[in-house]
């Protein structure tokens, strides 16, 4: 079976993820243990405190390749960013500095601050739809603007937006405001796929494969094979469409 898991902080040394080579080996048998077959390394990029070049992920990746294969540990990893929406991003993009989830330049996680949505968000994703590339918004049951204003989140989707929910936040790890977010917009197909996020911190181990269960157990085994099916899609470029209903009548967050 293949297991790809989009959005992890697996590389060493490079933002609040794996300290050094040995906590990025250790987090690969975590990761093989879940399951997981096929890995994008996703360092933070432009969130204001870490900045990871296209050229440095691309080289430690292959790195941690071939640690990999010296070590007998059955992970494929592929170079990737969790990228900050930030006014730097279009010249990032005109710098050839950020990574996708697939060689084609189609899928890019874009991350928000975790308290806020910013006002140019809607032009940003504009500009990204633009330039041919499809935003995957990450983690956003954990951000502090859309759990209070959650139609937020069906604007973005309206615009073209995929959205990846972290599997440890259905698992109920982050709290059960969390846990019922991240229920909701799986209810309502908002939901493309889950990721573990994983970090080498408390709370943010592998919980991918008991998601997959938990998620296979309440809404049907269809739906969790959809959700492998479309993470995989992700890194091969393929097409990747939600069928998503509205959670409720949207406020007006666009005005300003």
């Amino acid at each position: 079976m293949v297991l790809v898991d989009i959005h992890c902080h697996i590389l060493p040394g490079v933002d609040d993820g794996a300290k050094d080579w040995q906590t990025s080996i250790k987090l690969a048998r975590e990761a093989v243990a879940d399951g997981v077959t096929h890995a994008v390394c996703t360092p933070h990029m432009l969130n204001g405190k870490y900045i990871n070049h296209k050229k440095d992920v691309i080289r430690l990746t292959e790195n941690f390749q071939d640690m990999l294969d010296d070590a007998k540990i059955p992970l494929t990893v592929f170079p990737g960013q969790e990228v900050r929406i930030s006014g730097d991003l279009p010249k990032a993009l005109d710098d050839d500095d950020i990574l996708f989830l697939d060689e084609d330049g189609q899928y890019m996680l874009l991350e928000f601050p975790s308290d806020d949505v910013p006002a140019y968000t809607r032009d940003m994703v504009f500009e990204l739809m633009q330039r041919g590339i499809t935003p995957i918004v990450v983690h956003p049951e954990r951000n502090k603007k859309i759990l209070e204003e959650p139609t937020i989140l069906q604007e973005l989707i309206e615009q073209g937006c995929l959205v990846q929910i972290t599997a440890s936040s259905y698992m109920g790890t982050f709290g059960k405001k969390i846990e019922e977010m991240s229920r909701k917009f799986i209810e309502t197909g908002q939901c493309a796929c889950f990721a573990s996020d994983a970090h080498d911190l408390p709370k943010r181990q592998y919980q991918y494969s008991e998601a997959l269960k938990k998620l296979s157990k309440e809404f049907g085994s269809d739906l969790a094979q959809q959700y492998q099916d479309n993470a995989r899609a992700f890194v091969n470029g393929d097409n990747v469409q939600l069928d998503w209903q509205p959670l409720g009548k949207k406020k007006k967050f666009w005005l300003f």
